[in-house]
């Protein structure tokens, strides 16, 4: 993702028993690989078993390989979502360039165990700290560099701190809210945000790409050079074509943002959410809103989002909300804020430092992990008043869920559908159905199938489950066969296969 922090919205929603802050991207990671020993036991397709020698692989690199028994074992071998439960990689190589990558893959792939690099750790899945696995750890490679129009930002960098060094040099990048998010995995999936609709997805800004293939191989993908890599990259999703180390972005210019909150009564969601839909529908690009329906005996709703245009332009537009909802709003909402604190209001920790919008194990973070389940659909029309009736009544008698709908189109639109890898290119809103309980899958997939019918079949890679049914073509949609066979040319042993990867599509 990736729409307001799920630390701000359900704080002000009030969801009692839901996470505050989940994660957007599919694994905020550059790779990924599989999750349980049932998984992992046979070796990756086309190799043989090998001994997998950890000394040799700890004394070629030069950063550090943390082992079972090491002080540094059980933080490092953390996920970020607590609902997947203590996971037991057999090393977890913390990278210090990407020779360290190319080593880890030379070393360590292809020998019967899962390979999978990790940026941020906010794997859905867990697919990012595989069980028995070896772990190639990104973080160290976080150096960003602003220059004119252009940013260079190492995989391992997390979202707060592109934030920061961007509004330094007053330029910004759509991207997603939650600020412990690592740039990669969230960038590889597509990367949605508060204001994609005004600036696009974060993939759309990627004019370069520094990759580890599966031959151990350094590449510069770009327009020109590995031209299929480069469009697999942006929007394909992370862990399917090799471990990126390092990314271009071209930027734009930091806007200020107002920021906008509505809640209306309950008895008035469904018109809420039909009401917020059609309104999206016709918004100029400048409007991005997210609309949450949370689960509840007479489910609740909050309609939140950002405007990039002059702070007094966005009154009629909420007036025009408010008119086809027919009812004023509960409480209402609006500020403006330079991008930097703008980020940090979606990210949750307005009141903080940047250092401590970090993760609670980085010195001077704040930031706890959270437990949660989720899945996804995409939005393929507006809602008409019997959609949204629906939606809303599945949402009825539950608890401890939300629906989160993140409008796309305006600059998302943009490009076509087969521009990047990204395929969603039509769709009016990602839809992220969201539970605290990390019990609740079941759940959880039983409103994303009955959702199917009323929304449409897609879904967000970035919010994958390992239960979806029909996975490969809801991720991908007519991208699907090109990606298999771009992922297959640079990986034709499945060292970086993982059980939703293309490889296994």
């Amino acid at each position: 993702m990736n729409s307001v922090s799920r630390r701000t919205f359900l704080a002000l929603a009030g969801a009692a028993g839901l996470s505050a802050c989940a994660p957007k991207p599919h694994p905020a990671s550059a790779s990924a690989s599989p999750a349980s020993p049932a998984t992992v036991a046979a070796p990756s397709p086309g190799s043989s078993p090998q001994a997998l020698d950890l000394a040799k692989l700890r004394a070629a690199l030069t950063g550090r390989l943390v082992l079972p028994g090491d002080a540094a074992y059980a933080v490092a071998a953390q996920p970020y979502n607590a609902a997947l439960g203590p996971r037991q990689p057999a090393a977890i190589a913390q990278v210090a360039s990407a020779k360290d990558v190319a080593t880890c893959v030379t070393l360590a792939g292809g020998r019967g165990v899962p390979l999978a690099a990790r940026s941020g750790g906010h794997s859905y899945a867990g697919w990012s700290t595989p069980d028995h696995g070896v772990v190639v750890d990104v973080g160290a490679l976080n150096k960003i560099q602003v220059s004119g129009t252009t940013a260079t930002v190492g995989s391992g960098a997390r979202l707060i701190d592109v934030y920061a060094a961007l509004a330094a040099a007053g330029r910004a990048l759509p991207a997603g809210s939650c600020p412990t998010v690592g740039i990669a995995g969230s960038t590889l999936g597509g990367g949605i945000g508060v204001l994609s609709r005004a600036y696009g997805l974060t993939c759309d800004h990627v004019t370069s790409v520094r990759v580890v293939t599966a031959d151990g191989e350094l590449h510069n993908a770009g327009p020109n050079t590995d031209a299929d890599l480069f469009w697999a990259l942006r929007g394909g999703g992370g862990g399917n074509a090799g471990i990126v180390t390092e990314f271009t972005f071209s930027t734009v210019p930091a806007p200020a943002v107002t920021i906008f909150s509505l809640h209306f009564p309950a008895v008035r969601t469904a018109r809420v959410l039909r009401a917020w839909s059609q309104w999206m529908a016709a918004a100029p690009n400048q409007l991005t809103a997210l609309c949450g329906v949370t689960a509840a005996k007479v489910p609740t709703n909050r309609v939140t989002g950002t405007w990039t245009g002059p702070a007094a332009q966005l009154t009629p537009h909420l007036t025009a909300l408010i008119s086809a909802v027919g009812a004023a709003p509960d409480t209402r909402f609006t500020k403006t804020y330079g991008y930097l604190d703008a980020m940090k209001y979606f990210a949750g920790c307005s009141s903080k430092t940047v250092p401590a919008c970090h993760p609670a194990s980085v010195p001077g973070g704040t930031l706890g992990r959270e437990a949660f389940r989720a899945a996804s659909r995409m939005l393929d029309r507006p809602a008409d008043d019997p959609t949204a009736e629906r939606i809303v009544a599945l949402m009825a008698q539950r608890s401890g869920m939300v629906l989160l709908f993140d409008s796309l189109r305006g600059a998302v639109a943009a490009p076509s559908a087969t521009e990047t890898a990204f395929p969603h290119r039509a769709a009016f809103a990602s839809v992220q159905i969201y539970s605290g309980s990390a019990s609740a899958n079941p759940a959880v997939i039983a409103v994303q199938d009955a959702l199917a019918p009323l929304v449409g079949r897609g879904a967000y890679v970035n919010y994958l489950n390992q239960d979806q049914s029909g996975w490969a073509q809801s991720y991908y949609g007519g991208n699907l066969d090109r990606l298999r066979t771009v992922v297959r040319h640079y990986d034709p042993s499945g060292i970086f296969a993982f059980p939703q990867s293309l490889l296994r599509a």
